[in-house]
């Protein structure tokens, strides 16, 4: 070793040739490893490049042995790194001066080595890019037994070597070897396939220094393809993972299963390496969008993530959201569509759901992907900003908040809540962010409706209610702007924030400083706030000694915020925290109307719930019903209405709710009455508050007897009113009278319920009840008599005070109560039918309130469980008056206009089922077996049982009633009786028999029910659409109805007798008009279907350009299915629209919504024409027979019928079977309509568009996919100048004729000449 070096030191470099010649080739390669193994390896290889002149063979060979044998060497693992580090760089700066031969020796030595897994740390693969390149730059070289060129070569070599197999350990060394590599855009491609498909072989670690390899590869090109990879290896980990955690033990433990913890670290790992990526080359960013964009439908949890990464970049914010917007919202919709469609259901596999994969996301996050938690709070809250409920008109809200979100924006706005929620569990760093955002909408967004983030708010209190304690300042700032908010907003507010009151202090005083304020504030809303804070501190803060209801104390479900109230510091505390707050209530008794209404109407709560501050609240009370009660016994009336109003100029206004008062009075002392009833058994302790209780409820009693026994005696005229007087709301006078009215009757009602919970079933008090309720009735009669005459309706009747649950009593009672010991009582009332008329009548009022706000008036009307509970028992009661007494024997006797006792049965029966699957849909089997308490009622079979036991017993009803004459029928029976039935059928599962049986019996209806009804026939035909669209497609029924309506309204062309059919006795000459309508509805969602459809299909070609296997097995098996489907549903709409188009539709509502049907359908079958354009360009796709029939069908049958219509349309006669007079004047009638018509709308225009549009892309469909399309298609006809062809054969004929036939034909052609004068 150290004569060669020493050699190499002389000058001349003969002796040191002669002296390599001498050694032979194994003792050449024993010193190298010697030399490299001591590390003085660097001078050996320097003598032997010496030594070895390239241009001669011997000194080439030798140099080729050197490579050789320094490659493997190398990689053996023996030598020092940076020994081997020096050698590869001594070997590349020689490579360009070897042989092609040798260098193409030396290609195959590096494949052979890969091949067989011999590359370990991946040091001589520096080497082979060098190898590669100085193989290029040869112009010829021998390989195997031929010749080839340094280019072809390299090819060659990089094909074999990417065709073989690698071992896993050298994935990523060849990877970063590859980024030296000139390629061409197919071998890049080649090789990213191939490096993608080795990452199932891969250990999981491997992973992230790969993606990073690959992602400075993708710089040279294929960045969609290396994306695309990433993304479909991590989609398919995390769907093993989902499958492993929903069938748990039950798989085969066979295969290794990846942890999940692992899994996430290499997940994030992956995404911040990606998002560098992007940060540096901006064209991976706007390829990774444009993937995104183009795979809607394939999000993951790691894309979405990813996503929200990305969105960390400035410049891809605004983009990344809208994104995610998109796909929210369209996943949503899609959803909804699939739901609503059976025809679709059984089309397409299930839907994947964004929303699941987002809230994966936030699951996933928790494993340090602090790089996603930003975006996620983002994210969150886009969506509840761009979903949640929209103002109204004027700022009004129009959305009410409903329980369940069932509209795609709805479960968009959800979706952010959900994502915000588990966010702020999981990830304490973003907790005060989230948590400022929510407070700083609240108070900024006075002008939106604000209940969602109210909501969310309300779930994170109740999550964590101990870690937004350490925020309570950011709380505390929200409080100062009280005065200022919205009263729902503070009412919201104040209910989330509730929990944390009770434990912190600071919070509570804060609080209450600034509701004195707003006590004081100079807005009526700020003043209405203080009133509803104070209330609630009252109702939640009890007192020690307050007695258990079953309605007190807000549930509360973390364990953290349990706080003993209980506690000698509480409880002394809250008494004097209670009496001070009830001070300065005390003085809102002083204001305006609205702010008294809301403090009794919150006094009957705190009393229920914290029943030691009731003595407080029932001398409040009763001092403020002084004012207004004349305590001498002979005067009449017993109460002074005067200072109930107040007037400003000529306004006059209300100033005391003084019916809503005597309401608060009466149900906090009935219930004070009742507790201590139930308690009397312990009460020895308390003699003073014994005292001061009985001294204010003796007091209160006398009062209301000696008001009841007053009230009996007063005529109208003791309260200022006469029936003769003005009530309209255009005068001072009048409003004054309506206001005294209003009050007086509130009174009325108020001694009836009390009267009636006092009476103990007495026939004698019974009696003063009816008589209290005779005085209501006559001044109620009379407001409505004199309202009516003005601009209001005159069914529009004040809220009623009766309370929901006195309401549920009386309505029981009157129909359902059988005790002998009452019977006499009882018939005081029953022989009253003006009162139960009433007693119904208030009880619909009450739960129409339920439907449209989730609450009703009066006590107990917030409490959802007890609302439900009386919701529960007035069906039990209404199902029973209904079915047990017949409509006839009450129609026998109706002479007035009213709606009968049954009708306004069954009105509630709808109203109850609507509202409980609005507000309580989980609760509907609950409603419906609790009417099951009556004795008729079978053993429901399975689930749908129950539902179906009360559809069959209205179905039997409605069967009933259509089976009465047409004198005795009732059409607003059975159109309720059909809206319920609609209701119902929504709680039977469409996979069901009784599903089934539903709808059979339906259609049977619809065949054979023949009542000129429209209203009926529009019901019944809802219904069974409805239906008929969650059991199969309805097209095929569709076209039965078009022929329908086609047959009884007759043909546009008078000279064509239509076939006469009937398949449903339903549509007749006076419904057939009200069907069409119907038909048109449901003909556009079938049309929204089929673009749905072609849309998605569009999407998939798009992005499947690129699987030719695909391709093949589509064109050599059948007709891809949803083609098929689509092309069908357009084939039986193009018949139905055919019958409809030559139909002689009343003009207006009818025509113009067919014409733009019409359109609709020439704009789809260009959609879809566009589709196979797409079909015929990308896959060279053979055009199915089945399209080319649907050609034919629309050119030949519908188009030229469409001119025809458009003709009809303009010509304005639509009056066949009428004599000629009439013929003459209702012409006149529809020309002006006509006119009207074509001047209003665009629709004659735009389906003349649709069709022209149509014709156009078929001629280039026809060009692409060489068949002629347009043979089917006839000429379109010019509209500017038309000949009436029948026209103008008459003229002529009139002119070659003779005198005496000229006048006896003028009449029989006057009317077309008269119709192409109007065009």
């Amino acid at each position: 070793m150290d004569g060669i070096i020493s050699l190499s030191e002389g000058d001349s470099s003969l002796e040191l040739q002669k002296y390599l010649s001498s050694v032979g080739e194994e003792k050449l390669t024993t010193l190298i490893t010697k030399s490299a193994l001591k590390g003085q390896i660097v001078g050996v290889i320097k003598a032997i490049f010496k030594g070895s002149p390239p241009t001669s063979n011997e000194g080439s060979e030798r140099r080729l042995l050197l490579y050789q044998h320094c490659i493997p060497l190398c990689e053996s693992g023996d030598v020092n790194s940076e020994v081997a580090a020096d050698v590869i760089g001594l070997l590349m700066l020689e490579t360009h001066t070897l042989t092609g031969s040798s260098l193409a020796k030396l290609g195959d030595l590096f494949v052979k080595e890969i091949k067989v897994g011999k590359i370990t740390n991946g040091k001589s693969l520096e080497l082979f890019p060098t190898v590669l390149t100085a193989m290029t730059a040869c112009e010829k070289l021998s390989y195997g037994k031929g010749e080839l060129s340094g280019e072809e070569c390299k090819k060659q070599l990089i094909n074999s070597l990417c065709s073989s197999r690698w071992d896993p350990q050298c994935v990523t060394y060849l990877t970063t070897m590859f980024r030296d590599v000139p390629l061409s855009s197919d071998e890049l491609h080649f090789l990213v396939e191939k490096v993608l498909r080795m990452f199932s072989q891969l250990d999981l670690q491997a992973i992230p220094p790969l993606v990073y390899q690959l992602l400075l590869l993708s710089a040279k090109g294929c960045k969609k393809q290396v994306l695309d990879g990433i993304i479909s290896y991590f989609k398919e980990q995390d769907i093993n993972q989902h499958v492993e955690q929903s069938h748990g033990e039950s798989l085969d433990l066979e295969v290794q299963s990846i942890p999940q913890d692992q899994l996430r670290h290499v997940e994030g790992t992956v995404i911040l390496h990606i998002v560098f990526a992007v940060r540096l080359d901006h064209e991976l960013g706007r390829e990774f969008l444009k993937i995104i964009k183009t795979s809607y439908g394939d999000l993951c949890p790691f894309s979405v993530a990813l996503l929200l990464s990305v969105a960390r970049i400035q410049r891809y914010e605004e983009q990344v959201f809208d994104l995610l917007k998109g796909s929210i919202i369209k996943s949503f919709k899609d959803e909804q569509i699939l739901q609503g469609s059976k025809f679709l259901q059984d089309l397409l596999p299930k839907h994947c759901s964004v929303s699941q994969m987002i809230l994966d996301t936030v699951k996933n996050s928790v494993f340090g992907w602090d790089h996603v938690t930003q975006g996620l709070v983002q994210l969150g809250f886009f969506l509840m900003d761009t979903f949640g409920p929209k103002p109204g008109p004027f700022g009004k809200t129009t959305e009410v908040s409903a329980t369940v979100a069932r509209t795609p924006t709805q479960l968009a706005c959800k979706l952010g809540g959900q994502v915000l929620l588990q966010g702020f569990k999981m990830h304490e760093a973003i907790r005060g962010e989230i948590l400022e955002q929510v407070l700083n909408r609240l108070v900024t967004k006075t002008a939106s409706p604000v209940n969602h983030f109210l909501d969310l708010l309300c779930d994170i209190v109740t999550s964590a209610p101990m870690i937004l304690l350490e925020s309570s300042s950011k709380v505390t700032e929200t409080f100062d702007h009280l005065s200022y908010l919205p009263l729902a907003t503070v009412q919201g507010l104040l209910k989330a924030v509730q929990p944390l009151l009770k434990v912190s202090m600071s919070m509570k005083d804060a609080l209450i400083v600034v509701l004195r304020k707003a006590m004081f504030s100079s807005q009526l809303d700020g003043r209405k706030s203080a009133v509803a804070g104070f209330l609630l501190l009252l109702k939640n803060f009890k007192v020690l000694g307050s007695l258990a209801t079953s309605q007190c104390s807000q549930a509360i479900s973390s364990s953290q915020i349990q706080v003993d109230v209980h506690s000698r510091y509480n409880a002394a505390a809250n008494e004097a925290f209670c009496l001070e707050i009830l001070s300065s209530l005390r003085r809102c008794l002083g204001q305006q109307a609205d702010v008294r209404l809301m403090l009794y109407e919150g006094f009957y709560g705190v009393v229920s719930r914290n029943s030691q501050l009731a003595s407080s609240i029932m001398q409040t009370l009763l001092s403020q019903l002084r004012r207004y009660y004349e305590p001498e016994q002979d005067l009449l009336p017993p109460v002074k209405l005067q200072p109930c109003i107040t007037a400003h100029g000529e306004q006059v206004h209300i100033q005391e709710p003084l019916g809503h008062l005597m309401s608060c009075t009466v149900h906090c002392l009935l219930w004070l009455k009742n507790m201590r009833r139930s308690t009397n058994t312990d009460d020895d302790d308390d003699d003073d508050e014994d005292e001061d209780e009985e001294g204010y409820q003796s007091e209160l009693q006398t009062i209301l007897e000696s008001m009841t026994k007053r009230m009996i005696k007063s005529e109208m005229e003791d309260f200022e009113l006469d029936k003769s007087a003005e009530f309209s709301n255009a005068s001072s006078v009048g409003v004054k009278n309506n206001i005294f009215a209003v009050l007086v009757m509130g009174l009325y009602e108020v001694l009836i319920e009390y009267n009636f919970v006092n009476a103990n079933y007495s026939k004698i008090h019974f009696e003063d009840l009816m008589e209290l309720f005779n005085r209501y009735f006559k001044l109620s009669e009379i407001l409505k008599e004199k309202s009516g005459k003005g601009r209001l309706p005159s069914n529009k009747t004040p809220r009623s005070l009766l309370s929901i649950g006195f309401i549920s009593t009386l309505l029981t009672v009157l129909f359902r109560d059988s005790s002998q010991s009452r019977e006499e009582a009882l018939s005081v009332l029953r022989s009253n039918g003006e009162f139960v008329r009433y007693s119904l009548c208030a009880a619909v009022q009450k739960i129409q309130q339920l439907e449209e706000s989730g609450v009703a008036d009066g006590p107990d009307g917030q409490s959802s469980d007890l609302t439900f509970r009386f919701l529960c028992e007035m069906t039990s009661v209404l199902m029973w008056r209904y079915t047990n007494v017949p409509s006839p024997v009450e129609d026998a006797g109706k002479k007035d206009k009213r709606s009968s006792l049954s009708h306004l049965c069954l009105e509630g029966l709808l109203r109850i089922f609507t509202t409980c699957q609005q507000r309580y849909p989980d609760k509907m089997d609950k409603l419906l077996s609790s009417i099951g308490n009556s004795e008729d009622v079978a053993e429901p079979e399975d689930g749908d049982g129950m539902s179906y036991f009360y559809i069959r017993q209205f179905q039997r009803a409605l069967f009933a009633q259509l089976s009465r004459g047409d004198d005795d029928f009732n059409s607003k029976e059975a159109q309720l009786l059909v809206s319920i039935l609609s209701v119902l059928s929504l709680q039977l599962k469409p996979s069901s028999q009784q599903f089934v049986q539903m709808i059979t019996w339906t259609v049977k209806i619809c065949k054979e029910t023949s009542f000129e009804d429209s209203a009926l026939s529009k019901g019944l035909l809802s219904l069974l659409f409805s239906l008929h669209v969650l059991f199969k497609s309805p097209a095929s029924l569709l076209l039965e109805l078009c022929q329908d309506i086609h047959s009884h309204l007759g043909d546009i062309d008078q000279d064509v007798e239509v076939e006469k059919q009937s398949h449903f006795a339903i549509v007749n000459i006076k419904t057939a008009a009200t069907a069409a309508l119907l038909v048109f509805s449901q003909i556009d969602k079938v049309l929204d279907e089929v673009d749905w459809l072609i849309g998605r299909k569009k999407n998939q070609t798009a992005s499947d350009k690129s699987s030719p296997v695909e391709e093949a097995t589509q064109a050599a098996g059948q007709q891809d299915p949803v083609e098929k489907a689509v092309t069908l549903q357009l084939g039986t709409l193009l018949t139905a629209l055919n019958e409809l188009v030559q139909t002689t539709l009343q003009l207006g509502t009818c025509t113009i919504t067919l014409l733009r049907e019409l359109s609709r359908t020439y704009t789809i079958l260009t959609t879809l024409v566009k589709y196979y354009i797409q079909v015929c360009a990308t896959q060279n796709g053979k055009l199915p027979s089945r399209f080319e029939k649907l050609v034919k069908l629309s050119g030949s049958h519908l188009t030229p019928q469409c001119y025809s219509f458009i003709t009809y349309v303009q010509g304005g006669d639509s009056c066949g079977g009428v004599d000629d007079k009439k013929k003459k004047k209702r012409n006149e009638v529809n020309t002006a309509a006509s006119s009207k018509l074509i001047r209003e709308t665009k629709a004659i225009p735009n389906l003349i568009f649709s069709i022209e549009q149509y014709e156009k892309f078929l001629i280039t469909l026809s060009k692409k996919s060489k068949v002629n399309l347009m043979q089917y298609m006839k000429l379109s006809t010019s509209r500017d100048f038309r000949i009436n062809a029948a026209t103008l054969d008459a003229a002529l004929q009139e002119q070659g004729d003779s005198q005496e036939a000229v006048s006896q034909d003028a009449e029989e052609t006057q009317e077309p000449k008269r119709k192409k004068r109007k065009q």
